[in-house]
């Protein structure tokens, strides 16, 4: 990792404030301010956006899925779909680490006793180890998905060292529709069922219409992020190294 990631996250935004989401892509995948990056994708009900501006850009730029071991076949069946129609070239999937599930969660029910446990033996944990000589990393969030997104910049600083790039940090809705109408991109199949957001399947549940888009996320729960955007429970910037 490369120092002083809040200076140059400063610098890459005051570069590209202005730009499209496809410009800030391209710039972010070029630009020697950010370095090495890694796109992390959870294959969700809008990731597919993301992941053909990479396929139209640079179909061998690294995909990191992070597969807890939860997910819906659904997702699964989803990634492989998605990874063939865009012929994307470096689809890396990340799952626990066998030892640490066996010790902390032998029976699988640690999502209901500790969900932020949960999260980060399955998702940020393995997430951290995958990101290991990347300079940063691409994420799908948008402001109007709210919570601590809803001031999100194109580029961020990941802790100390990596820079987190949010091309679409300023789309809405109706742009994310239009983009995949316009490209015929698959929809993830949950989404005809009710579902705008989704995770693990213990901790995702339909959206009712009015719902915020990820008010099916850990339903009931003072809960909204998996873990991957927080350190020591807080809301930062980025994730551990």
């Amino acid at each position: 990792m490369r120092p002083d990631a809040e200076a140059r996250a400063a610098r890459l935004n005051d570069r590209y404030r202005h730009h499209a989401a496809m410009a800030v892509l391209s710039h972010a995948l070029t630009d020697p301010e950010v370095g090495p990056l890694a796109l992390v994708s959870s294959f969700g009900t809008e990731s597919v956006v993301l992941l053909h501006m990479v396929a139209v850009l640079d179909r061998r730029l690294p995909v990191l899925f992070l597969d807890t071991g939860m997910l819906f076949a659904d997702t699964l069946a989803y990634q492989l779909e998605v990874t063939e129609r865009l012929r994307l070239e470096d689809v890396r999937v990340i799952r626990p680490d066998r030892a640490a599930l066996l010790e902390r969660d032998a029976d699988g029910l640690l999502h209901q006793a500790q969900p932020d446990a949960c999260c980060v033996l399955r998702k940020v944990e393995p997430l951290a180890r995958a990101l290991k000589g990347f300079d940063g990393w691409i994420t799908g969030r948008k402001r109007f998905q709210g919570g601590a997104r809803a001031a999100l910049e194109f580029f961020e600083a990941d802790g100390e060292g990596r820079i987190k790039v949010n091309p679409l940090a300023h789309w809405r809705p109706e742009d994310v529709a239009e983009y995949m109408a316009e490209n015929r991109l698959p929809r993830h199949p949950l989404a005809a069922r009710g579902y705008r957001s989704v995770g693990c399947v213990p901790c995702t549940t339909r959206t009712a219409p009015g719902e915020g888009v990820r008010a099916g996320r850990w339903r009931g729960l003072d809960k909204t992020e998996c873990g991957i955007h927080l350190v020591d429970g807080r809301v930062v910037r980025g994730m551990p190294a």
